[in-house]
C-alpha cells in the first residue's frame, strides 16, 4: 500500500443517498465472482436499494461508505452472524491492488473495537486474504460453502481478530 492512498481513504456513515452508487459498483461481473456470496439482490436495483434501506436502519450493523477525495469507491462494514460479528468489504473495481481495501479496513478496524471479529473469504481470492491478513486477521478455519454469484460450491477460509 502506497502511503498517499492510505492518506487519501476516509470512511463516513453510509447514507440512503450512497446506495444507488454502491449498487452500480458492485455490479461488475469480476467482483461478483470474487466475492462469490452475492444473493439475488446483486443484479435487481429495487431489491438491492430495499435491502441495504434495511441495513442502514439497523443499529447492529454499522455501516460506512469509503471515499477517496470525496469520491465514493466502496463499503466497509461490521455486522453480526450466527452469533459471531463479521466484516464485508466492496471496492472499486478500479482501485483494486491500490491499498484502499487495507487502508479502509484499518480504519474501521480503528472505530470498531470490538473484539473477536471474524471474516469470510473464498480461498481463491488472494487480493481479500491478503486485506484481512494485512489487518491481523488470521486463518482459523475452513469449510464448503455454496456460492451463488459461482453457482458451484467453493472453499471458504473463516479468519479471526481476536486484539
Amino acid at each position: 500500500m502506497t502511503d498517499d492512498v492510505a492518506r487519501r481513504v476516509s470512511l463516513r456513515a453510509a447514507r440512503e443517498d450512497d446506495l444507488p452508487t454502491l449498487f452500480e459498483i458492485q455490479l461488475d461481473d469480476t467482483a461478483q465472482h470474487q466475492a462469490a456470496f452475492t444473493d439475488a439482490t446483486a443484479r435487481d436495483r429495487d431489491a438491492y436499494l430495499e435491502k441495504f434501506r434495511r441495513i442502514l436502519a439497523d443499529d447492529t450493523i454499522v455501516a460506512k461508505v469509503v471515499e477517496i477525495e470525496g469520491d465514493v469507491v466502496g463499503s466497509v462494514a461490521v455486522f453480526p452472524i450466527e452469533g459471531d460479528t463479521e466484516v464485508t468489504y466492496w471496492i472499486r473495481k478500479d482501485w483494486w491492488g491500490r491499498g484502499v481495501a487495507t487502508a479502509a479496513l484499518a480504519a474501521l478496524l480503528a472505530d470498531v473495537t470490538e473484539r473477536p471479529l471474524h471474516a469470510r473469504v473464498v480461498q481463491d481470492n488472494l487480493g481479500s486474504v491478503r486485506v484481512l491478513e494485512r489487518n491481523g486477521f488470521v486463518r482459523v478455519g475452513s469449510e464448503e460453502s455454496f456460492a451463488p454469484a459461482r453457482g458451484a460450491t467453493v472453499t471458504e477460509l473463516v479468519l479471526v481478530l481476536s486484539d
